[in-house]
Formats: structure tokens, sequence, C-alpha cells
């Protein structure tokens, strides 16, 4: 079984680099947006949850700056639709355009993460093994292989995870296993988190926050 989940992480990650390379602006490029508009927007709908540059102040919320500008895109467009349910945020995106919301994945792509640590050193050293390693008996992968070693993903379908607040973190973990959260490429996050208990949960999360 593992086996076959470590092929076919190999073939998504293996097909998202080609893909990346040919289809898609380079992360942080000027092509898939107007940062500059992006920040207005950001300043104007966007900053009292996530930060004027996308480190956001409330745990609760997603750090949006350095992710990748296709994954955000992605995020934004889903929220209009409501392939991923979010009451507020699908409050927040109602009014905008195709163009803001490319535009607003611009300017978060192109700010900068701030460095963050773990508050719970055992348990992101738990988290930390989870990330590298999976866990071979439960089926389940290497997290690490499909988000990188250090967190920052693999554009365009995977993000960047490293430095995301712990209870944030959680938060989706928990969404993905129950099924609230569906919007994942080929349901592999709802697979993952299915076989998570919740101290594995809460150990990843810690880990992640400091990962750098």
């Amino acid at each position: 079984m593992m086996r076959l989940i470590s092929l076919l992480m190999l073939l998504a990650i293996s097909g998202t680099t080609l893909g990346a390379q040919a289809d898609t602006p380079k992360t942080g490029s000027r092509d898939f947006g107007d940062s500059k508009a992006g920040q207005q927007i950001a300043n104007q709908v966007c900053a009292v949850c996530h930060g004027m540059d996308g480190n956001s102040p409330i745990a609760a919320n997603a750090n949006l700056a350095g992710q990748h500008p296709e994954y955000l895109y992605k995020q934004l467009t889903e929220f209009k639709s409501g392939a991923r349910a979010n009451a507020i945020m699908a409050g927040m995106v109602a009014n905008l355009s195709d163009e803001d919301m490319r535009n607003l994945a611009s300017y978060y792509a192109g700010q900068q993460a701030k460095d963050a640590s773990a508050s719970n050193m055992d348990l992101a050293a738990q988290g930390q093994h989870l990330y590298r390693g999976g866990v071979p008996e439960k089926g389940i992968a290497a997290c690490s292989a499909c988000h990188a070693p250090d967190g920052a993903g693999i554009p365009p379908v995977y993000p960047r995870v490293s430095g995301q607040h712990s209870e944030y973190t959680v938060t989706q973990l928990r969404a993905f296993r129950s099924g609230a959260r569906n919007n994942d490429s080929n349901s592999m996050m709802r697979m993952v988190a299915s076989r998570l208990s919740d101290e594995e949960i809460k150990a990843l999360a810690e880990y992640i926050a400091g990962l750098r």
C-alpha cells in the first residue's frame, strides 16, 4: 500500500513540476497580476484578518505572505464559487473580479513571510517525524513529498505551509478529515487527514509553524 502511495506522490510531483515550468507563471511573477493594484485591495478588504503584508496577526487566520500566486488565486476563486465553503470569505470575495483576485494573489506572493517558531518543542519533534517520514503502518506518506522538506510547497498545486499558524493548520486538517473542506486536488489531503489522529494533527501543525 505504501509503495503505491509513494509512487502516486512521485508521479504527482513530477507532473506538477513540469506543468509549472511549461504552463504557469513563475511564483511572484508580475505576469500573474498587478501587485500594486492587489495591494490596494488588500489594504481595503483583507488587512484586518490577514495583516497589511499577509502575515496574519490572528492565529485562526492564514498567513498569506509568500504563498504561491496560483494557489492563492485558486482559493479565492473557490471561496467565490462555493467550492471551498467559508461564509466570511465568501462575503469578502463576492465583489472581486477575476482580475482583482489575480492582483491580490500577485501581491501576497511577493510579500516576505515572517519567521515563526514552534511553542511546544516536544510536540514539534513528533511533528517533524510525521512530516518527514509519514506513518507507514497507517499508509500515510511524508508531508514533505508534496510540500517540500522546507515547507515551501510545489506550485501550482501544493502550497507553502512553512510558518503557518498552528491553530489555522489544525483547523484545516480537521476540516479535510471531516470532509467539510473538499477542494483538495485528487482528494489527497482528505485521504491523508482521514488517517491522522488529533494528536498527530496537533504535532504536525506545531512543527509546520516553525518550519523554514
